[in-house]
């Protein structure tokens, strides 16, 4: 497995799962390390193993303004960075019939989609400039590569995510920089904890950063993690779609909002 060498990282959604295992990893490695997240705690137990390296933000990832000036910030401190990696996410069971759940698909969107684009603007330019090769990270998701029952609004999210990143990296190009699509099949985190259905090919968070950023650094472009995970759902996709379908719907849901082991999603109090 090849070994990073990236010096200068900003990770969103670092306070729990991939995003701090991730964070671990960089700082393990010696990087500068920009800590971001809601959970003050969480980040300020990380950014303790090296202080003189890590900054710690809060900014909601769908405010623009907010990411602009945690970037402007970390840029003053350390300058461009050569990896930025927008873990950011949440997760959650969806139904069009019930009109609350309306607010939770667009709170996904915000965070899930647009969250990512929030990430990046303020450092692409001055990575750009930088003339130095850098890496800009999008975690989506296999379940971004076919809608499933009662999964429309993550789904939806990840499949938007999945699209976004392609048109970015044709964009990039001609450039220095690089664009990584990663997408976790089920990983150990808080968002898999109430899960009540199977989970084939459940990795642990350390393990999961681990692979991510050998093959970012290796210059993967498509990172599937396991990558079991994807050969099985690149066979269910070979069957008919109302034969997928049935299986899919023998499956339980995912929770939804307010229901026992659900994930509270961040402005949907």
């Amino acid at each position: 497995m090849t070994t990073p060498n990236f010096h200068n990282a900003v990770v969103t959604g670092a306070c729990g799962g991939l995003g701090q295992a991730l964070a671990r990893e960089l700082i393990g490695t010696g990087a500068r390390v920009a800590l971001v997240g809601l959970q003050r705690p969480a980040l300020d137990a990380l950014a303790a193993r090296a202080p003189e390296r890590c900054a710690v933000y809060q900014p909601d990832v769908s405010d623009a303004a907010a990411m602009q000036a945690m970037a402007a910030d970390w840029m003053g401190r350390f300058g461009a960075p050569d990896i930025v990696i927008a873990n950011a996410g949440v997760a959650g069971g969806f139904d069009t019939a019930q009109a609350s759940d309306l607010a939770v698909m667009r709170r996904m969107l915000e965070i899930n989609l647009l969250g990512v684009a929030t990430t990046f603007q303020p450092f692409l330019e001055p990575m750009r400039r930088s003339g130095q090769r850098g890496a800009l990270v999008g975690v989506a998701s296999v379940a971004g590569w076919r809608g499933m029952p009662g999964n429309g609004a993550y789904c939806a999210s990840k499949a938007g995510l999945i699209a976004y990143l392609q048109s970015l990296r044709a964009e990039l190009r001609p450039t220095a920089l690089t664009v990584h699509t990663i997408s976790p099949g089920y990983l150990r985190t808080a968002l898999t904890a109430g899960n009540r259905f199977a989970m084939p090919g459940l990795l642990e968070p350390d393990d999961a950063g681990r692979r991510l950023l050998a093959g970012v650094a290796t210059g993967t472009e498509h990172i599937v993690l396991p990558r079991r995970i994807g050969w099985l759902s690149r066979a269910l996709s070979l069957l008919p779609a109302r034969v997928h379908d049935r299986i899919l719907l023998g499956q339980p849901r995912k929770p939804r909002a307010g229901e026992p082991g659900s994930t509270d999603i961040p402005g949907l109090k």
